[in-house]
This record gives C-alpha cells, sequence and structure tokens, in this order.
C-alpha cells in the first residue's frame, strides 16, 4: 500500500496543492473586484441609489403582500425618476445619455406598471421578480 502511494499519488501531491492555492487566490481575488458602492442609511451614494432604494421597498412590500404600498412606492419611484429628468438640466440623463435614458425609463416602466394597476389586475409575481431583476441591471449601467 505504501509504495502505491509512493507511485501514484505522491508524484502528483505538489500539483494537487498547487491547484488548490489556485484556485483559493482566484476566488477570493474575484470575490474582492465586486463593487461596493459607498452606502449612507442603507442608500447607494450613487447617481441611481435612490431610484434603486425606492424600487427596493415597493418589490419588498409586493412581496409581503402589500400591493397598495408597493403601488405608491411605485408610482413616487415614476414620478421622482420623472421630476429629475424633466429638471436635471443639461446634466439629466435624457440628455447625457437618451439611449441609455430609454433603456432605464423602459424597464422602470415594466416594474411600475403591474404594481400600480392592482386593483384592476393582480400582478403576476414572476413578471414583478423579472422586471425589477432587469430594472436594477439596467441602473446599473448608469450609476
Amino acid at each position: 500500500m505504501r509504495n502505491l502511494f509512493r507511485k501514484t499519488i505522491a508524484p502528483t501531491l505538489p500539483i494537487l496543492v498547487a491547484s488548490f492555492f489556485l484556485a483559493a487566490v482566484t476566488l477570493s481575488s474575484a470575490a474582492a473586484q465586486e463593487k461596493k458602492n459607498p452606502q449612507t442609511a442603507g442608500v447607494d451614494n450613487t447617481k441611481m441609489g435612490a431610484y434603486r432604494a425606492i424600487a427596493q421597498h415597493a418589490f419588498l412590500e409586493f412581496q409581503k403582500g402589500d400591493s397598495a404600498a408597493a403601488a405608491q412606492l411605485a408610482r413616487s419611484l415614476e414620478r421622482v425618476w420623472d421630476k429629475a429628468e424633466d429638471y436635471g438640466g443639461d446634466t439629466a440623463l435624457k440628455k447625457t445619455h437618451p439611449d441609455l435614458f430609454e433603456e432605464i425609463d423602459k424597464a422602470m416602466d415594466d416594474f411600475v406598471l403591474p404594481l400600480t394597476e392592482y386593483k384592476t389586475k393582480p400582478p403576476d409575481p414572476a413578471r414583478i421578480k423579472a422586471a425589477f431583476n432587469a430594472y436594477m441591471e439596467k441602473l446599473k449601467l448608469a450609476d
């Protein structure tokens, strides 16, 4: 048994150990590279942080089953977004990156509309989750 170890496993042991350490370093490096935005009171201090926070709260209320609160937050999100773009002047995303603005606006509408229409048409949870995730991804593009 000892000879079997020496002939088969012992020669590959340094390679196995090196592979293990390489994998550990790669994983820790990838985790360290994930961008963490500074926050205040749980809201990202980024251009899109406030929109992200309101959307997260709306989604959370929807998940809890409080459609009225989700709708109110969704409507607030839409109004804050529209007003910021209307009065943002030359720095508004609509003027600086019109294509990106349209992408985000469409993703937001896909998320907001079903929440605000909850009284006449119960929102589909899978659709809301997909729209929320898509909206979150689009917001990252403008941070």
